[in-house]
């Protein structure tokens, strides 16, 4: 275990919450978790967590609150209307690993010292495979103490985790590195598309740029083409593992934020409305890097024939 065990309550037990939820239980922690929905109640419940009838109830007796919910809106409104900083013992840390607004994480942060409460915006990159294995990466922002305080239980729940400043910090570093990945899987994908109307094979595209300049994340660890990476949500038929849905409401964070400092994120804007757009309609309830489906079906020329020979030997296939 890393450190001692603690008391967690543990709110919002989706896809994300609930393995970082069991991931607790195994290192060996005490979690009382809720969710509105009585299916994903239920199968945290299977892996040790203890249910709570309330969210309030699961911090009564916590020494941390961690939160993993939808928006800004929802993580305000437990906190304040929802009663969750009344219901809490004084001086219970409130670890908030969803991804919103930088400014909602500010003012969570605020309700949470006015109320006698310490408190650290800690959202995560590595998607559903990441909290599945324990290897998230933790973007922190807060005050030292408090991410002294949180490490550990980050460390049961990730790979690694980086204090990035004060309050609202860890989703300032959230917004501008899925701004990145965005744009990059934007990238990667059009060059496969690119590629196909050329006549080369998606293993030699990859072959090449993994190990060339184009090497990237969104190309040898999500590659948007059913082959050269197996474990790829492509070869899955784009079933998610980081939803379209959500790199959409991301980089909406991010393009609000672009606007609102004078940013001339040219490319970010328009990976912002590229994700929307994708999201509202096919990839509604796909992976995030099915995105290339939408640029194939926008390119105006078909794709060549199938090569009929081996172009290493020139034999006929």
């Amino acid at each position: 275990m890393n450190g001692p065990s603690r008391t967690i309550g543990f709110i919002g037990l989706g896809h994300m919450g609930g393995p970082m939820a069991a991931n607790l239980v195994k290192a060996g922690h005490r979690v009382l978790g809720f969710d509105l929905v009585p299916e994903l109640l239920a199968t945290a419940t299977g892996n040790g967590v203890e249910a709570a009838g309330s969210a309030t109830a699961a911090v009564t007796a916590a020494d941390v609150v961690l939160t993993m919910l939808p928006a800004g809106r929802h993580v305000l409104g437990l906190y304040q209307d929802g009663g969750l900083l009344a219901a809490a013992r004084p001086g219970t840390l409130f670890v908030d690993c969803s991804t919103i607004d930088v400014a909602d994480a500010r003012t969570a942060h605020d309700a949470a010292v006015a109320a006698g409460m310490r408190a650290l915006d800690a959202p995560v990159s590595g998607g559903v495979p990441g909290a599945e294995a324990a290897t998230l990466t933790f973007m922190a922002g807060g005050a030292p103490a408090e991410f002294a305080e949180a490490e550990p239980l980050l460390a049961a729940m990730g790979r690694k985790a980086v204090h990035c400043g004060g309050a609202g910090a860890g989703q300032a570093a959230k917004i501008c590195n899925n701004m990145i990945l965005g744009v990059s899987m934007i990238a990667v994908s059009e060059a496969f598309v690119l590629g196909e109307r050329l006549g080369l094979s998606h293993q030699a595209l990859f072959d090449v740029a993994s190990t060339a300049s184009g090497q990237c994340w969104a190309l040898t660890v999500n590659c948007p083409v059913p082959g050269p990476v197996p474990t790829s949500p492509a070869n899955r038929d784009y079933t998610p593992g980081f939803a379209a849905p959500l790199m959409a409401k991301d980089l909406g964070l991010a393009a609000n934020a672009v606007r609102e400092h004078g940013v001339p994120a040219q490319l970010g804007l328009a990976a912002a409305q590229l994700y929307a757009d994708y999201a509202a309609g096919a990839g509604a309830r796909q992976d995030f890097s099915g995105i290339v489906r939408t640029l194939r079906d926008a390119a105006t020329a078909p794709p060549p024939a199938e090569p009929t020979s081996d172009p290493k030997d020139g034999t006929a296939a």
